[in-house]
């Protein structure tokens, strides 16, 4: 599936390339302005699994800032839709950019640029439980809660 840039008020999100990802899990320049605190140890994690599991591509965007570019955080989803329609997304951002909005911005770009695609029919995300911020940012963009499994709240939308 071809991922277009997506953008928001403040907010660019960028295509990641497997070139990219592969750069910045070797610590390497990756052609890209990183911000304060990106990546972090879970962003490299997240990164190495999509490298590892997601194919020739990365699945995912790096989340930048519209006014200079620097990548403060990143967002995907993990695979793509199964044979129910259902797709689960994943994001996170650097430390010092949360609490400014910009979560909401780029998973509400996400969400929606997922949500359009004619074979989805349920978007799902897991929250660490205890994430409360996180949590009820996808309760405002239409997720509701199922349920809790290895200690993460699950919780969906349907398209």
């Amino acid at each position: 599936m071809p991922r277009p840039e997506l953008r928001s008020e403040r907010l660019v999100l960028v295509r990641q390339t497997r070139e990219a990802v592969l750069a910045l899990l070797s610590g390497e320049d990756c052609g890209l302005l990183l911000a304060e605190g990106y990546p972090h140890a879970d962003t490299l994690d997240g990164l190495r699994l999509g490298v590892e599991h997601g194919g020739p591509e990365a699945a995912g965007w790096f989340v930048t800032l519209a006014e200079d570019g620097r990548v403060i955080g990143d967002c995907g989803t993990h695979g793509w839709v199964d044979d129910e329609g259902r797709v689960e997304i994943g994001y996170g951002l650097a430390a010092p950019w949360r609490g400014r909005g910009y979560g909401t911005e780029a998973v509400t770009a996400l969400v929606d640029w997922v949500a359009a695609q004619p074979a989805v029919r349920v978007v799902e995300a897991s929250v660490e439980v205890g994430n409360e911020t996180s949590r009820r940012l996808l309760e405002r963009l239409g997720f509701t809660l199922t349920g809790e499994r290895d200690r993460h709240w699950h919780l969906v939308r349907p398209t």
